[in-house]
């Protein structure tokens, strides 16, 4: 089977970086058709006049069925299908595409959220796999290539659909995306695949990992990055619009939000190898949680705003350090199992974040909503530390 697989490989061995590439431009395009839905809502609604109770409830939906795909279908990329995982995600993604492309009416536009989600979720931990085992050396800096070309490619969405909305129509976003991820997973199909298998009696499921506790710990690190991001994304343009803020500025603070996640994910990444991957996420959510509680007590957007870009780099830094601790604390045969927990409970934490966040601030004002949030991530950040135990201080040589 490795023979075969060798074969058949157009990126030579000692090329990993180039497959880390391509992999992150497939991860960059399937983030890109989540930027797309989440920027054309209020064409939906306007066009379609579709509500936008049913418009949060499809986004919510599509947390929901990644979540499912990460937990259920990942842990098969262990056991000889990443390279089958991959494709069939990104089908299904464009499957999912065409659906919300053509839909007009809720039912085909959840319809498509679903077969969407569950692509993104069944793709996303076989990448992380197959980038993590062909260069495990360089685990952090590629880890944190992956996250910025996930950003640049949910950031790049919106700025599609504006251009493209107004000549061509609502679907045409939709289209384009789908080809696209088309395209780029034809570009990986050939590169050389690790698919060794765990050890005979291996639980097919990957949730047996939880057991082990530095893997727990890097868990519930990084369910607070999605506590901070779910809050943030709930809250960012209810509270500019409410403080008068042109609508301009919010989405510009979201799209400057983005842009050191692009620049600096790679350097994450390897900074969060070299000195520790559990001491450089505890770092940047301690930070992140003052940046939260900032939010609800600063007194106008212009200090909204200018906060938001220093905490911007704080993220960019050390976001991609709890997907590094994942790598370093399970054995390479489940790593596709393991991102898989990781990416699941995050995703579930930020959809669950998002929900009682925006009740608390409808009820409670932006104080309230944003100090709850910045106590519940200080809260995992503490859990995750004494799960973590001894692997606090666990660092590799390269980045």
């Amino acid at each position: 089977m490795t023979e075969q697989l060798a074969a058949h490989d157009t990126d030579a061995p000692d090329r990993p970086s180039g497959s880390v590439i391509r992999f992150g431009l497939l991860l960059g395009v399937l983030a890109m058709g989540y930027g797309v839905l989440f920027a054309m809502l209020d064409e939906f609604r306007d066009e379609y006049g579709i509500a936008e109770g049913r418009l949060g409830f499809v986004i919510g939906v599509g947390f929901l069925t990644s979540f499912v795909a990460q937990i259920l279908i990942a842990p098969l990329a262990d056991r000889g299908h990443a390279r089958r995982l991959v494709v069939l995600g990104v089908a299904m993604n464009a499957v999912g595409l065409l659906l919300m492309a053509t839909a007009t009416t809720f039912v085909p536009l959840l319809l498509g959220r679903v077969v969407a989600g569950l692509g993104v979720g069944t793709a996303y931990p076989a990448i992380r796999r197959i980038v993590i085992l062909r260069d495990p050396e360089h685990l952090g800096h590629n880890l944190g290539t992956l996250l910025a070309w996930d950003v640049a490619g949910f950031a790049a969405g919106p700025a599609l659909a504006a251009v493209l909305i107004g000549p061509f129509g609502v679907s045409a976003p939709f289209l384009v995306v789908a080809g696209a991820a088309v395209l780029a997973a034809a570009s990986v199909v050939r590169v050389r695949v690790d698919e060794s298998v765990p050890a005979p009696g291996t639980p097919r499921l990957a949730v047996d990992l939880l057991r082990i506790r530095p893997f727990a710990g890097a868990v519930v690190l990084g369910c607070a990055v999605f506590m901070m991001i779910g809050a943030f994304d709930a809250l960012w343009s209810l509270v500019m619009s409410d403080l008068d803020a042109a609508e301009w500025i919010a989405n510009l603070g979201i799209t400057l939000f983005a842009l050191p996640l692009i620049f600096l994910g790679s350097l994450g990444g390897r900074l969060a190898q070299r000195i520790g991957p559990f001491r450089f996420a505890t770092l940047g959510l301690v930070g992140g949680a003052g940046f939260m509680f900032l939010y609800g007590v600063l007194p106008g957007a212009g200090w909204l705003f200018a906060v938001v870009m220093v905490h911007s780099i704080n993220d960019a830094l050390t976001v991609s350090s709890t997907g590094v601790a994942v790598g370093m604390s399970v054995d390479p045969s489940r790593q596709a199992g393991a991102q898989g927990v990781l990416g699941g409970l995050q995703t579930l934490t930020a959809g669950m974040t998002a929900i009682w966040t925006g009740a608390l601030y409808e009820a409670a004002g932006r104080t309230v909503a944003y100090t709850v949030c910045a106590v519940g991530m200080l809260t995992l950040v503490a859990i995750g530390v004494w799960l973590a135990g001894p692997a606090w201080r666990l660092s590799g040589a390269r980045g």
